[in-house]
Protein backbone atom coordinates (compact mmCIF):
# COMPACT_ATOMS: atom_id res chain seq x y z
CA UNK A 1 0.00 0.00 0.00
CA UNK A 2 2.73 2.49 0.93
CA UNK A 3 6.28 2.31 -0.31
CA UNK A 4 9.28 4.17 1.07
CA UNK A 5 11.11 6.31 -1.46
CA UNK A 6 13.89 7.81 0.67
CA UNK A 7 16.54 5.50 2.10
CA UNK A 8 19.24 7.61 3.82
CA UNK A 9 19.20 8.14 7.59
CA UNK A 10 20.14 11.81 7.40
CA UNK A 11 21.47 14.28 4.90
CA UNK A 12 23.05 17.69 5.11
CA UNK A 13 21.31 20.53 3.35
CA UNK A 14 22.15 24.20 3.18
CA UNK A 15 19.55 26.25 5.03
CA UNK A 16 18.70 29.56 3.48
CA UNK A 17 17.31 32.81 4.79
CA UNK A 18 15.91 34.91 1.97
CA UNK A 19 18.15 33.24 -0.59
CA UNK A 20 21.35 33.64 1.45
CA UNK A 21 23.16 30.34 2.15
CA UNK A 22 23.93 29.58 5.79
CA UNK A 23 25.22 26.62 7.77
CA UNK A 24 24.37 23.06 6.81
CA UNK A 25 22.04 21.17 9.14
CA UNK A 26 21.05 17.50 9.09
CA UNK A 27 17.62 16.38 7.96
CA UNK A 28 16.61 13.19 9.78
CA UNK A 29 14.25 10.50 8.57
CA UNK A 30 11.76 9.88 11.37
CA UNK A 31 11.42 6.26 12.45
CA UNK A 32 8.11 5.12 10.99
CA UNK A 33 5.79 2.15 11.46
CA UNK A 34 3.06 1.31 8.95
CA UNK A 35 0.04 -0.79 9.89
CA UNK A 36 -2.87 -2.06 7.85
CA UNK A 37 -6.43 -2.59 9.02
CA UNK A 38 -9.44 -3.66 7.00
CA UNK A 39 -10.33 -0.05 6.16
CA UNK A 40 -7.12 1.96 6.64
CA UNK A 41 -3.38 2.18 6.35
CA UNK A 42 -1.96 3.77 9.52
CA UNK A 43 1.41 5.50 9.43
CA UNK A 44 3.08 6.42 12.74
CA UNK A 45 6.21 8.64 12.60
CA UNK A 46 8.39 9.55 15.57
CA UNK A 47 9.43 13.23 15.49
CA UNK A 48 10.74 14.18 18.95
CA UNK A 49 10.91 17.90 19.66
CA UNK A 50 8.46 18.82 16.89
CA UNK A 51 5.40 20.80 17.99
CA UNK A 52 2.05 20.12 16.27
CA UNK A 53 2.20 23.51 14.55
CA UNK A 54 5.61 22.70 13.08
CA UNK A 55 4.43 19.58 11.22
CA UNK A 56 3.75 19.83 7.50
CA UNK A 57 2.06 17.00 5.60
CA UNK A 58 1.57 17.29 1.84
CA UNK A 59 0.20 14.97 -0.81
CA UNK A 60 1.05 15.75 -4.42
CA UNK A 61 -0.21 13.20 -6.90
CA UNK A 62 0.85 9.96 -5.16
CA UNK A 63 3.78 11.38 -3.18
CA UNK A 64 3.15 11.85 0.55
CA UNK A 65 5.72 14.08 2.28
CA UNK A 66 5.94 14.65 6.02
CA UNK A 67 8.17 17.37 7.48
CA UNK A 68 8.79 18.48 11.03
CA UNK A 69 10.71 21.56 12.10
CA UNK A 70 12.62 21.42 15.37
CA UNK A 71 13.36 24.81 16.94
CA UNK A 72 17.04 25.42 17.62
CA UNK A 73 17.70 25.74 21.32
CA UNK A 74 20.22 28.35 22.37
CA UNK A 75 21.74 27.74 25.76
CA UNK A 76 22.89 31.21 26.74
CA UNK A 77 25.79 31.33 29.14
CA UNK A 78 26.81 27.72 28.48
CA UNK A 79 29.75 26.38 26.53
CA UNK A 80 29.10 23.00 24.90
CA UNK A 81 31.67 20.46 26.05
CA UNK A 82 30.14 17.31 24.62
CA UNK A 83 27.06 16.54 22.56
CA UNK A 84 25.40 13.34 21.34
CA UNK A 85 22.03 14.81 20.49
CA UNK A 86 21.98 16.01 16.90
CA UNK A 87 19.76 18.98 16.17
CA UNK A 88 17.95 18.98 12.85
CA UNK A 89 14.58 18.78 11.17
CA UNK A 90 12.68 15.69 9.98
CA UNK A 91 11.53 14.72 6.52
CA UNK A 92 10.23 11.50 5.00
CA UNK A 93 8.69 10.77 1.60
CA UNK A 94 6.38 7.90 0.63
CA UNK A 95 4.76 6.86 -2.62
CA UNK A 96 1.14 5.82 -2.12
CA UNK A 97 -0.79 3.38 -4.23
CA UNK A 98 -3.92 4.46 -6.07
CA UNK A 99 -5.90 2.49 -3.49
CA UNK A 100 -5.81 5.32 -0.90
CA UNK A 101 -8.81 7.62 -0.58
CA UNK A 102 -6.81 10.84 -0.66
CA UNK A 103 -9.81 13.06 0.17
CA UNK A 104 -10.29 11.56 3.65
CA UNK A 105 -6.75 11.32 5.06
CA UNK A 106 -6.57 12.26 8.76
CA UNK A 107 -3.48 13.49 10.62
CA UNK A 108 -2.92 13.88 14.36
CA UNK A 109 0.10 14.73 16.47
CA UNK A 110 0.67 13.94 20.14
CA UNK A 111 3.87 13.89 22.23
CA UNK A 112 6.16 14.11 19.20
CA UNK A 113 4.41 11.31 17.31
CA UNK A 114 2.62 11.97 14.02
CA UNK A 115 -0.18 9.55 13.12
CA UNK A 116 -1.70 9.49 9.63
CA UNK A 117 -4.83 7.50 8.92
CA UNK A 118 -5.05 6.73 5.21
CA UNK A 119 -8.45 5.26 4.35
CA UNK A 120 -8.59 2.66 1.63
CA UNK A 121 -10.66 3.45 -1.44
CA UNK A 122 -13.80 1.33 -1.78
CA UNK A 123 -12.26 -0.49 -4.75
CA UNK A 124 -9.32 -1.60 -2.56
CA UNK A 125 -11.35 -3.11 0.27
CA UNK A 126 -11.78 -6.86 0.48
CA UNK A 127 -15.09 -7.86 -0.93
CA UNK A 128 -17.01 -11.02 -0.12
CA UNK A 129 -18.71 -12.63 -3.10
CA UNK A 130 -21.77 -14.72 -2.43
CA UNK A 131 -21.78 -18.13 -4.07
CA UNK A 132 -25.21 -19.28 -5.25
CA UNK A 133 -26.23 -22.86 -5.85
CA UNK A 134 -26.72 -23.56 -9.56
Amino acid sequence: MAQEVTTTRKRDVARTNGGEPSTAAPIYLPDTDIYETVDHIVLVADMPGVAPGDVDVTLERRVLTIRGKVPTEAHDGYKRLYAEYGEGDFERVFTLSEEVDRDHIEASHKNGVLTLKLPKAESAKTQRIEVKAA
